[in-house]
């Protein structure tokens, strides 16, 4: 089973930069796609960014694309969120996620992803 612990959330005010890792454990991680998600109270779980597991390619979500930056280190079993021009929109909880290494479903969705972390709080004050 793998298992996924995030770290790095926290208080941070517009425009800030806050950066998330999260650390694998018990799959082969180079091959696994990783994503991030966030949930804001009341509201339902969205994507933000992933990265694929052979290429690196990365996708992100619009209202992120060029703040946030996914990255994988395959050695260290890591993947990490770099979060640049922080927004209070972007207050959430902050999951971590690995894909399903069969699954079919889109890179965007969380039916991709079957194993996830226990979240990270991100609070961005105006």
């Amino acid at each position: 089973q793998v298992q996924l612990v995030e770290s790095g959330g926290g208080l941070a005010q517009a425009g800030d930069s806050l950066r998330l890792s999260c650390a694998a454990s018990g799959r082969p991680f180079s091959i696994t796609t990783m994503g991030w998600f966030r949930q804001a109270p009341g509201k339902e779980r969205e994507f933000v960014a992933a990265i694929s597991g052979n290429s690196g390619r990365t996708y992100y979500a619009d209202s992120v694309t060029g703040r946030f930056t996914i990255s994988r280190n395959n050695r260290k079993d890591t993947v990490s969120l770099q979060m640049n021009g922080l927004k209070p929109e972007d207050t959430a909880v902050y999951y971590c996620a690995a894909g399903h290494p069969s699954s079919s479903a889109s890179i965007y969705s969380d039916a991709r992803y079957n194993r996830w972390g226990q979240g990270t709080q991100v609070t961005v004050s105006s």
